[in-house]
């Protein structure tokens, strides 16, 4: 139960802090900045990775956690308890931020731009590029655990300040869905809920092609592994 306590209030924060952040953005006539929302949610994150890391893994993101099971590194009641808990974190910081911001209609949902395929796209290669980063940061050497959240952390906050203005840079079904969910605002959800589940599972063979196979695959690691004490892949 600590870990999915740790996945429901990790991905919390960064759902009311990243949302957050767009709300307080729209509220206050653009204070925020885009700049500062992106950061917003690369900071937010490496908080988290070296908040619960050591508990959960810090996956926040069911596309993550799913990858890692293409990865070989949790097991299917992992998969499900942690994606359940991150959906009700994720749905838990939206009806706070309805609370607090009754004004404010979308709670920061991602919406595309531009056309729709274009979302898509950009959606699957950013969170591609994260989950390959992911695997490749949290195993080996000591060192990697230590910089592993200054990695992902980066990553998300460089994918947001570049492609957020165009496809939202989710990367998060969970992010998009809560905010969708107590707004009720669905159109086009199904970009955020597809398209960063396909980059994860895309990331997974290109890890393996590029990098040792045992550096992405089956072995258990500091941040965003989710086994226990006896290397059991089940919770």
């Amino acid at each position: 139960m600590n870990k999915l306590a740790a996945e429901f209030f990790g991905t919390f924060a960064l759902v009311f802090a990243g949302t957050g952040a767009i709300v307080i953005n729209d509220v206050t006539g653009g204070s925020v900045t885009h700049a500062g929302i992106a950061l917003t949610f690369g900071l937010v994150v490496l908080a988290m990775i070296y908040t619960v890391g050591d508990v959960s893994g810090a996956h926040l993101n069911p596309a993550v956690t799913i990858g890692f099971f293409a990865a070989r590194r949790c097991g299917l009641m992992t998969v499900l308890s942690y994606i359940a808990s991150q959906f009700l974190g994720a749905t838990a910081a939206s009806l706070l931020l309805r609370f607090l911001f009754p004004q404010n209609e979308t709670l920061g949902i991602t919406l595309p731009a531009g056309s729709v395929m274009q979302s898509f796209i950009l959606e699957a290669v950013l969170t591609f590029i994260l989950m390959w980063v992911i695997l490749s940061v949290s195993t080996g050497a000591k060192e990697k655990g230590i910089t592993a959240g200054i990695a992902v952390g980066s990553v998300i906050g460089l994918e947001a300040m570049f492609a957020g203005p165009i496809c939202g840079a989710s990367m998060n079904p969970a992010r998009s869905f809560a905010p969708a969910l107590v707004s009720m605002h669905f159109q086009n959800l199904w970009i955020y809920l597809v398209a960063p589940v396909l980059g994860a599972l895309i990331a997974v063979p290109v890890c393996r092609l590029i990098c040792r196979e045992e550096a992405c695959c089956g072995l258990a690691s500091s941040v965003p592994d989710a086994r226990d004490q006896n290397g059991s892949d089940e919770m």
